[in-house]
This record gives C-alpha cells, sequence and structure tokens, in this order.
C-alpha cells in the first residue's frame, strides 16, 4: 500500500440543538479526529451508536461541513464533494422503476456519456459483483443482497479511487452479509480501490479490513487503531481461527466501556459536562 490518500486533521462536528427544551445549546458530536488512511487499505470504523460515525464519514465525502479541521484527499485540502470519491448507503438506494443496468448505468448517464459506452461499462461491472442474467430484472424482483449488489455496482460503474461505505450490509441477515463480505473483497482485490467501511458488527470488522479504528462515545474521538494482519486473500472462513477471535475479543475490550457509556447516556442514567457535549443523544 502506498502514502495517505486521505489525511484528516483535528476534524470536529457540532450541532446546534433546536429542540425546544434545549434550543440553542451545542452537542459535540465528533472530536479532534486524526486519521490517516493510505492508497488501497481498507478501513473499517466501529464505536458504540450515536458516536460519529456516518458524520465522520459523511465529512470525508463532502456532505457535511465540519465544524474545524481539515480533511485533504491526495493533499488537496476539500470542503465538498470530490470527483474521486463515491458513497454506498446502508438504505435501500437502488431505483424501483429501473431495472438493474438502467440503475447501474445511473450515473454515467448523469454524467452525459454516451448508451453504448455505457452499457459495455456496466455490463463489465455487473458481470464483476455477479448479477450477469439479472440485467433486466427490477429492485423488487431482486433479494436484499442482490439490490445490494446493484448499489454496489452503480458506485464501482463511476470507477472511483475512494468507496465510502455506511453500513451497506446492515439490513441484512448474517449468512448473507458474510458471502457479500467474500464478494466486496474480492472486488477490492480486484480492483485496488481504498475503501472506508462503517459497521457496528465487529466480526465483518475484522473480516474485512486491513485496519479497525474504533471510536469511544459522543463525542467521538478515535480511542485506538487496531491492525488486523490476517493472511490475504481472505474469504469468511478466517472467522473460525483462533487469531481472528483474538483479534475479536480485543476490538471488544476497547469497545465494551463506550457501548456502556453510550446506552447510558441514551437512557439519561448519566450526565455529561456541558464541556463534553452535554444535551440528549443526536444519532449520527
Amino acid at each position: 500500500m502506498g502514502s495517505s490518500i486521505i489525511q484528516l486533521k483535528g476534524v470536529t462536528k457540532d450541532y446546534v440543538l433546536t429542540t425546544s427544551a434545549k434550543r440553542g445549546e451545542t452537542l459535540a458530536a465528533i472530536q479532534t479526529v486524526d486519521l490517516a488512511i493510505r492508497k488501497g487499505e481498507f478501513i473499517a470504523i466501529i464505536g458504540p451508536s450515536g458516536c460519529g460515525k456516518s458524520t465522520l464519514l459523511n465529512i470525508i465525502g463532502g456532505l457535511v461541513k465540519p465544524s474545524g479541521g481539515e480533511i485533504y484527499v491526495e493533499g488537496e485540502l476539500i470542503s465538498g464533494p470530490h470527483s474521486k470519491i463515491t458513497m454506498i448507503f446502508q438504505e435501500m438506494s437502488v431505483f424501483p422503476w429501473r431495472t438493474v443496468m438502467e440503475n447501474v448505468e445511473f450515473g454515467l448517464e448523469v454524467r452525459g456519456l454516451d448508451r453504448q459506452y455505457r452499457r459495455k461499462k456496466c455490463q463489465e461491472v455487473i458481470d464483476l459483483v455477479g448479477l450477469r442474467g439479472f440485467e433486466k430484472r427490477y429492485p423488487q424482483e431482486l433479494s436484499g443482497g442482490m439490490n445490494q449488489r446493484v448499489a454496489i455496482a452503480r458506485a464501482l460503474s463511476l470507477a472511483p479511487d475512494i468507496l465510502l461505505m455506511d453500513e451497506p450490509f446492515g439490513a441484512l441477515d448474517e449468512q448473507t452479509r458474510l458471502i457479500l463480505g467474500e464478494e466486496l473483497l474480492r472486488i477490492w482485490d480486484e480492483l485496488g480501490q481504498t475503501i472506508v467501511f462503517i459497521t457496528h458488527n465487529i466480526n465483518e470488522a475484522v473480516q474485512l479490513a486491513d485496519r479497525v479504528v474504533v471510536m469511544s462515545a459522543r463525542p467521538g474521538r478515535i480511542k485506538k487503531e487496531v491492525l488486523i494482519d490476517l493472511v490475504r486473500p481472505r474469504d469468511s472462513s478466517v472467522i473460525t481461527s483462533q487469531k481472528f477471535v483474538g483479534l475479536v475479543g480485543e476490538i471488544w475490550s476497547e469497545l465494551r466501556e463506550e457501548a456502556i457509556k453510550a446506552l447510558r447516556y441514551e437512557v439519561g442514567l448519566e450526565e455529561k459536562k456541558p464541556s463534553e457535549g452535554a444535551g440528549p443523544v443526536l444519532q449520527v
């Protein structure tokens, strides 16, 4: 893996609350995040609910402006969406009125590329994600896992250098998650893109990533980075190894305390001091 393609320096995000009881108060979502991601690296970010994982990803993707700090892509300071970055979300993002092929080619269509080129490029990507034969099917004719493949294919058709994925398998059953994880690793190994992957699932993080970034309870900070030195190429069979179990245990030991803190804040058993981001929990 090469030099850093993404750098976050002192990134923070505060929200001004608008609810009547707390109107005008400031909520610290993430605080002083420093992170360097190497070109071609697969990074998983994990943390308790409400710690700011998705906010951090949206900041990297240019969808949310930070309150402080700087974000660089290949040394360029960015302040909005970047042509090298594409995002995939957990929510169903395929268009129900478009076929698989029409969904996959949507981004290229928006870019104004001609139909013949779009179809050729998108067929290559459809083949890559294992959807050959389903080009004319509509989303309602496919399983949840297959629809998520469509979303991945649409992102890949744009040939991004950086793929940001916000719990893309979160709504799927465990077996489907494992298989799609294998497929994602195969595609990543073939294309060599940089992936930043948000998940709540420790097993999934260890199965997929080169490095797992553990975030604290809100306001989210980087608590620890764990190197996943499992052999590659890697598939779901790795979950049976002792080394895998040990890494999962290591991450959980870091995450457990933060998850308990987050839960206690949510149910109102503890209050933070104003300097630590007082106020109701904002799911971010």
